[in-house]
């Protein structure tokens, strides 16, 4: 059964307070909304926007120092 991207939407917002297998399918499911031409220009903006979001934290936690994300 496919998710809605409403769902995918939702789920960006517990990325943190989620495994890392959980986190990669919530993104992975992400990329397939983005790349959906079907799915609102609207709600793959809001989708894109919450994912840079959370990639931005990840980056800012997962790294120190000199690392890179």
């Amino acid at each position: 059964m496919p998710i809605s991207p409403r769902q995918v939407y939702t789920q960006l917002r517990k990325l943190d307070q989620v495994d890392v297998a959980t986190s990669a399918l919530y993104r992975e499911l992400a990329q397939d909304i983005l790349a959906n031409p079907e799915v609102s220009l609207a709600m793959r903006q809001a989708i894109s926007d919450r994912l840079l979001r959370a990639n931005n934290r990840l980056g800012m936690q997962a790294t120190v120092d000199e690392d890179s994300y």
